[in-house]
């Protein structure tokens, strides 16, 4: 089955003029929001914007597409997507501007947007979804856990800032991952002058809200113009409330691999739609069943405890907890020594969903092997004392 490499192989001689833009283009851009532009697209203000195939020169020049190849979580197939766009007369000439990214460890704030600019007077907003940092992971299990998080408010901030450069333009909001919640986050809080000028905003299997947003009347005013796409066996987008109707699609990936974009199956112009929703609705039922059980201050508590320990490796991101092996998984097991038992064991079911979600199958297989070297030691050690 195609998927978005081959739908630019197809429709790359299109212009948006001869062929209006569609939801598949809408995740090519989300996917975009990836890659690193820093210094390479101006920010909001600072200028005329750059061409999509000049910025690519730069970034390859640069050699910044060689960060994904250790990346854990951000799809490699990013820079040869970028390729393909600079090849295509759809998005080769388009102008990308307004490039903006924040890391705050302190904050537990991971964020980066990018505008892109397309033909009549309109642009799409996108928004990056979790990269590879613990920071950015943080951000996520509090988005399940707190109703606001730090990169929700510089996204709805960053979509006023836009929308007043490109004034009586309209917009498209969209992201993949958390980069979706972002998205529908800033439709909802840019305000009624702004959600007036939206055409869609595009929810690409990122998660949904705390009902406190989606009970709001700025939330029922652009109800109607939020899509939520998720594939079949959808584990992220699933997490919390959606109001809008989902778009269910078709994935070459199996499990938790199909939160993947470039495995999203294309037919034409959209998505292949699967029509049985019987597996999206009762996926990850634990999980949402474990978060609504907590209080206001053990989800504080517990977010901070587990990025806590998780810190404990000396890691800064997935991939560097990945390359240290069982080396990184001691030091986190380690950490977790004198907590109380349920405190463990929801550390433990928190931080198998962290290494599913984000696809790392090693890190989740070297925490498994230390878990079970340490209890073999501890029963060995009962052994040796007669106990």
């Amino acid at each position: 089955m195609a998927n978005l490499m081959d739908y630019l192989d197809w429709r790359g001689d299109l212009t948006f003029l001869q062929a209006p833009f569609n939801e598949v283009d809408n995740l090519i851009l989300a996917e975009l929001a990836f890659a690193d532009l820093r210094g390479i697209v101006p920010g909001v203000g600072e200028g005329e914007g750059v061409a999509l195939r000049d910025a690519a020169a730069r970034y390859f020049a640069d050699g910044r597409d060689k960060v994904l190849e250790s990346s854990v979580l951000v799809p490699e197939l990013i820079p040869s997507m970028l390729e393909k766009m600079c090849a295509s007369v759809r998005f080769g000439s388009l102008i990308l501007n307004c490039y903006e990214e924040h890391l705050d460890e302190v904050r537990a704030e991971q964020f980066a947007a990018i505008t892109v600019e397309l033909p009549k007077r309109s642009a799409y907003l996108s928004f990056r979804g979790t990269d590879d940092t613990l920071v950015g992971w943080k951000e996520d299990f509090d988005m399940a856990l707190l109703d606001t998080v730090p990169s929700q408010l510089r996204a709805a901030d960053y979509t006023k800032r836009a929308a007043r450069r490109y004034k009586g333009w309209k917009l498209y909001l969209g992201g993949h991952s958390k980069g979706g919640n972002l998205a529908v986050y800033s439709a909802v809080n840019c305000g009624k002058a702004v959600q007036n000028r939206l055409i869609a905003v595009y929810n690409n299997d990122g998660p949904g809200f705390r009902e406190t947003l989606v009970s709001r009347e700025e939330h029922r005013r652009v109800a109607d113009r939020i899509f939520t796409i998720l594939p079949k066996s959808s584990v992220v987008g699933l997490l919390m409330e959606h109001e809008e109707d989902l778009i269910v699609v078709d994935s070459t990936q199996v499990g938790v691999m199909q939160h993947d974009g470039f495995s999203w199956c294309v037919r034409g112009p959209e998505f292949a739609r699967m029509d049985d929703l019987t597996g999206v609705e009762t996926n990850d039922k634990a999980l949402k069943e474990w978060v609504n059980s907590l209080d206001q201050e053990q989800r504080e508590k517990f977010t901070n405890a587990l990025f806590e320990v998780l810190s404990a490796s000396g890691a800064a991101t997935l991939a560097e907890m990945r390359s240290q092996g069982t080396k990184s998984a001691a030091a986190i097991l380690k950490a977790m020594v004198g907590l109380d038992k349920e405190t463990r064991a929801a550390l433990n079911y928190a931080i198998g969903v962290l290494f599913i979600k984000s696809g790392a199958q090693s890190l989740l297989d070297d925490w498994k092997r230390e878990s079970r070297r340490r209890r073999k030691e501890r029963e060995e050690r009962k052994e040796n004392r007669g106990e």
